[in-house]
Order: C-alpha cells, then structure tokens, then sequence
C-alpha cells in the first residue's frame, strides 16, 4: 500500500490545527482574568485547605498535601474541557458537521485532547511552585522538573477518563454533574489527601484503575529522593491507565453515535 503524502498531512493538520482551534472555541472567548483565578489560585486554596487539615489531624506534612491536591486538581480542566469538545458540538447544534465529515476519529478527537492535558499539565505544574512558595515547601529545582514530567501522564490519564464522559454526552442531557462525581471520586481514591494504606481495601483497590493515583504515587516518592527509573513502573500505569480510558472513550464514542444516528437523537437537548 503506497503512501499518500497529502493524506498524511490532512491528518496531521487535523491533528495538530484542529485540536487547537477546537480548544479555541471552547475557551478562547473567556476572559484571562476568569481564566486566572478559577484555574489557577483556585487550586491553592485547595491545597491550603487539605494541608493546613493535615496539619491540625498530624496525618502527614505539607508536602503530601502540596503534592496530591496539585496533581489531583489537574482532573477539573481535562475532565470538564475534553468532555465538553463533545457536549458544546452538540449543545451548538455542529456535532452532526462534525461526524458526517470523513476525518478519522481517532485523529480528530486525539488532537483535540492535546491541548486540554497541556493545559492540565500546566495547571498542576503552577500549582504545585504557588503552593509551595505559600507553604514554604522546599524542593530541588531537579526535583520539581521531575515530578513535572509525571504530572503530564497524570494530565493524560484524566483527559482520557473525560474522553469517556464526552462519549456519554451523546446520550445524557447534562454529564457535568458526572463531572463534578467523579472529581470527588479521584480527590479521595487517588490517595491524593488520605494514604491509600488508611482508605478501604476496596476504595484503594478502585484508585488502582483510576487516574492519578499512580503519578501521584509516583510523584512523592521522587520529592523523597528517588530518581525517575526507580518510580518508571508507576508511570508506565499511569499511562497505561489513560490509554485504557481513550479506548473506551473512542469506543463508546462510536457505538453511542450509531445509537444516536438510528434514533435521531445527536443534537436533542
């Protein structure tokens, strides 16, 4: 089978452009000062919150807190934008144009998650330098570039975990109230405010499948001194946490939008 070099640049436009004017779109009319204070200081009231918690409890030190709720907090963006790549399409009546059109789906939705787990990475990668300048946490500059590394499968892992809400959008009227339960999930299940030694077997157990609880893991033991080759079995799971979610959001993706063809149902509200 020979190469189509127009083809393969086609997809790599709709990779690369399509993704980041579909994000664009669902953002770039907000204000940066609505931008700055819910996405970025929010976070550190969070953080604040739990460890000034932890503190007062005598559970664990600053820096557990600082960690968890830095990384954790990068669910809210990629949960909420990827899922919405699909829920605004259909809220503004296009997701028709958009599924009609013959570019790939794994191409059209993989690109449009690239700037939702930047954005998440950026998120907690802020997040964790604000909270540790107010809680006066030290950490090596080497350190900090570590745990950055990590938190990007992290951000990976939750955009895929939000790829499958999307899916649900398809058929649900609302999915962020979906949204908002399973950020709650991942602040407790991650082991991002309690030691997974100290939560239920089968809650620990649960944080095993879910994003987040292995970069976070992963994430402390390197602010202990460990190096990246030492923790790379927790991030290779947190990848591979992410990669199961996108199949089973592409998957749903597809069965949902044949559903939604059969009974008309794309664009109800």
């Amino acid at each position: 089978m020979k190469r189509n070099p127009a083809r393969w640049c086609s997809y790599w436009r709709i990779f690369t452009h399509g993704g980041l004017v579909s994000f664009r779109a669902l953002f770039g009319w907000l204000n940066p000062w609505i931008y700055i204070p819910s996405m970025l200081i929010v976070p550190v009231f969070q953080i604040l919150l739990f460890a000034y918690m932890g503190r007062a409890a005598g559970v664990e030190n600053d820096q557990f807190y600082l960690i968890g709720n830095a990384l954790q907090y990068s669910a809210i963006p990629c949960l909420s934008a990827m899922s919405q790549t699909i829920a605004g399409e259909r809220w503004t009546q296009t997701l028709g144009i958009i599924l009609v059109s013959p570019a790939p789906r794994l191409i059209l939705f993989l690109g449009r998650s690239l700037p939702v787990i930047a954005n998440g990475w950026i998120i907690s990668v802020t997040s964790l330098v604000t909270g540790s300048l107010v809680l006066g946490t030290q950490f090596r500059f080497a350190t900090l570039c570590l745990i950055a590394i990590v938190g990007a499968s992290s951000s990976f892992a939750c955009s895929g975990l939000g790829l499958v809400v999307g899916a649900v959008n398809l058929r649900a009227r609302d999915a962020g109230v979906l949204n908002n339960i399973l950020f709650g999930v991942l602040l407790i299940a991650s082991g991002a405010n309690v030691p997974l030694s100290k939560l239920p077997d089968w809650v620990a157990g649960l944080g095993e499948f879910l994003p987040l609880t292995h970069a976070i893991s992963a994430s402390r033991l390197l602010a202990s001194g460990s190096d990246l080759v030492s923790v790379r079995s927790l991030v290779f799971s947190e990848v591979v946490v992410g990669i199961a979610f996108m199949a089973v959001g592409l998957l749903a993706l597809r069965f949902l939008e044949k559903m939604g063809h059969k009974r008309a149902t794309l664009e109800i509200q």
